[in-house]
């Protein structure tokens, strides 16, 4: 795993991240493959985790198979980034 940490914003800018957190999978080759919301529920809840589908994890599992990316961008939920 491996994070970016963007003090002045350039990269956000960059990819237009409007939520923290706005997340992003970048294929082996440099292409997006995903953008948006960790999972598919709206909730700070930790009982929402196990009924939520992660779509970070399953991008990155279909990277890793050289599959497409199902959901290949969903809508981000969090605070807004400011700039």
């Amino acid at each position: 795993m491996a994070y970016l940490r963007d003090a002045d914003g350039q990269v956000g800018r960059s990819y237009a991240a409007k939520t923290t957190p706005h997340l992003y999978v970048v294929s082996p080759d440099g292409l997006v493959v995903y953008q948006g919301a960790i999972d598919s529920i709206r909730s700070a809840d930790t009982k929402d985790i196990a009924k939520a589908k992660n779509y970070v994890a399953a991008a990155l599992d279909a990277v890793k198979a050289g599959k497409p990316v199902e959901d290949a961008s969903t809508q981000p939920y969090g605070c807004a980034v400011k700039y």
